[in-house]
């Protein structure tokens, strides 16, 4: 399945395709996509047009959208920074009349990023209108998920699941730096063989010595020893102990879900990017009794607490916790 499908867009009969939301690398992607399924190699000159909502006035626009292709079945008008059209009427009017009646032969492609509690009636009757997909900005939770994804159907490799791990945290969630990071390794990796961390390492990206995923994993096996000498490697990289405790706090929530109901009530329930993590948490899930899965949950909730109102040190809060597990799991 192509992205472009994927995604639920029909790229075979043209219209009005509205691309909106914070990411910019994905959105991207998809115009691209969208213009080559529409636009033929030798007649391309003739009948693409890249737009700034910024620079077209509204009559040009009109234009545009009323020229047919020129010896093509489809010509594509791409519109960037739609969200600078928002104030004028006129541009309004004429965006949404061709959403709702698009011209034979024309793909309008509207690139927009709506300004944070912007209530313009643009973007909602967009949003009915056209075909409409919101690209929200990613977490650092779907950053390994989207990798692993992208080094298999965009370049052909298998990245194995710590080298994904290791190299979100060391980037973080822009996509554009993490795809050219992809790039290196598939060529620095030959033929046939998955990236692996050491690959990383190799091809010389600055990995952290513990990232919050391979540590949430450790708690999750029930490695304890090595999580707590791990945990103040995290604290010392930045991490809080509010966004650690948050993170185990989805981690053992996803445990319980997995115990309860299985690998497979588990993936619905996961973001698209989050899925591949429900066999390795149902893995990781058999380890533990439902009594200690709700225990673990209300001492990370205790440890919420104090850090709002306790003089102890996140790292102290966070050590309790997790010799209280250690000391649970010795008594069992």
């Amino acid at each position: 399945m192509s992205l472009l499908e994927e995604l639920g867009l029909d790229s075979a009969r043209g219209g009005v395709f509205y691309l909106h939301g914070e990411d910019e690398f994905r959105k991207d992607q998809v115009a691209r996509g969208l213009m080559d399924a529409h636009l033929e190699a030798g007649t391309r000159d003739f009948n693409f047009d890249p737009l700034r909502g910024g620079e077209v006035d509204p009559e040009t626009l009109a234009s545009l959208i009323a020229t047919p292709p020129m010896m093509a079945e489809w010509r594509v008008i791409l519109l960037r920074e739609t969200e600078k059209l928002a104030n004028s009427s006129k541009a309004r009017t004429i965006l949404l009349e061709t959403a709702e009646n698009p011209p034979p032969g024309l793909a309008l492609i509207l690139s927009c990023t709506k300004p944070s509690g912007s209530r313009a009636k643009l973007y909602r009757e967009l949003a009915k209108t056209a075909q409409d997909v919101e690209f929200k900005e990613f977490t650092s939770a779907d950053v390994p998920g989207w990798l692993m994804e992208r080094a298999r159907n965009r370049y052909g490799k298998e990245l194995e699941v710590e080298a994904a791990q290791a190299l979100g945290a060391a980037v973080g969630t822009n996509l554009g730096i993490l795809n050219q990071e992809l790039e290196k390794l598939s060529d620095f990796v030959e033929e046939g063989k998955s990236i692996a961390l050491a690959d990383v390492e190799a091809a010389g990206t600055r990995l952290p010595t513990q990232d919050r995923w391979r540590w949430f994993d450790l708690v999750g096996e029930g490695r304890f020893e090595e999580a707590h000498r791990g945990l103040q490697v995290l604290l010392d990289h930045g991490e809080s102990g509010v966004g650690l405790v948050i993170g185990l706090t989805m981690h053992f929530l996803r445990l319980g879900v997995a115990a309860e109901a299985g690998a497979q009530a588990l993936a619905k329930a996961l973001p698209p990017h989050q899925r591949w993590l429900a066999q390795r948490l149902e893995g990781q899930a058999r380890g533990w009794r439902p009594v200690e899965i709700d225990a673990a949950l209300e001492g990370l909730l205790r440890a919420d607490r104090l850090f709002k109102s306790s003089p102890l040190s996140d790292a102290h809060l966070l050590e309790e916790w997790l010799l209280t597990l250690m000391a649970r799991r010795a008594v069992a």
